[in-house]
């Protein structure tokens, strides 16, 4: 791990603070972009990394569990430094006996900025899938914040500019990859290293969504998938994310 250390000239690899500790292929893939992952597992260690001018703090997940409070550590290290945030998640569905992972909620809650005690966090949902974005809003509505919902990238742009979100959610497969879109809009009104952003993979099947629809079944935080698609696409966001 790096202790503190000044800016590196611009040739070298730009550093990426990571947590937890990357799989392998993350790890490769964020290399061949020309980053140098650096783990950090607490407030002092994200501080000491300030000065390096890294380009985000990335929370992905893969390889261990992640803690409520040493995420909302971490998230309130980076804002304060003006430090963008990208964390991934899986979402799966099943019965509320069955499922195995956490409430989403419970992530998203931990994450979410809000501009006062007395206000509660704007969330920017954008999913396609109405059911997806309904049950998502219930639960997150349940623990106090405020939902608005985009089906699409670009649609999430004008909703943006009239809400002014704490945090935006999204499938991870909506991103708009080669044309202008949220990120793009985050950036151009100064809200990019204040607003952090979830991207998802959803692993659920479409005819079963009526059952999420009725209430038979939920969602619950699952692992991302680790497609090469995948990868590419949370590679491909961190570097317009990461660029000054």
């Amino acid at each position: 791990m790096d202790d503190e250390l000044p800016p590196e000239p611009l040739d070298n690899p730009r550093r990426l603070l990571v947590w937890p500790a990357p799989d392998v292929t993350t790890q490769q893939a964020l290399s061949d972009r020309g980053y140098r992952p650096v783990i950090v597992n607490s407030r002092e260690e994200v501080d000491a990394q300030i000065a390096a001018f890294p380009a985000a703090l990335f929370v992905d997940p893969l390889t261990g569990p992640i803690t409520r409070t040493a995420l909302q550590s971490l998230r309130q290290a980076a804002v304060a430094a003006e430090v963008p945030v990208l964390v991934t998640a899986g979402l799966g569905q099943a019965t509320r006996e069955a499922a195995y992972g956490a409430d989403p909620a419970v992530l998203l809650k931990a994450l979410a900025p809000r501009d006062s005690e007395q206000h509660p966090p704007r969330v920017l949902l954008i999913e396609e899938h109405a059911e997806i974005a309904l049950a998502l809003t219930s639960t997150l509505e349940r623990r106090g914040m405020q939902v608005a919902r985009a089906s699409t990238d670009a649609d999430a742009v004008t909703l943006a500019s009239q809400m002014r979100p704490n945090l935006v959610v999204m499938d991870l497969m909506q991103v708009r990859r080669r044309r202008a879109g949220i990120v793009d809009w985050l950036r151009a009104n100064g809200q990019l290293n204040r607003t952090p952003l979830v991207v998802y993979t959803a692993a659920v099947d479409q005819a079963e969504l009526p059952r999420l629809a009725a209430g038979e079944t939920v969602l619950f935080l699952a692992e991302r998938s680790t497609s090469v698609e995948v990868q590419d696409r949370i590679v491909d966001l961190l570097a317009r994310i990461g660029t000054n």
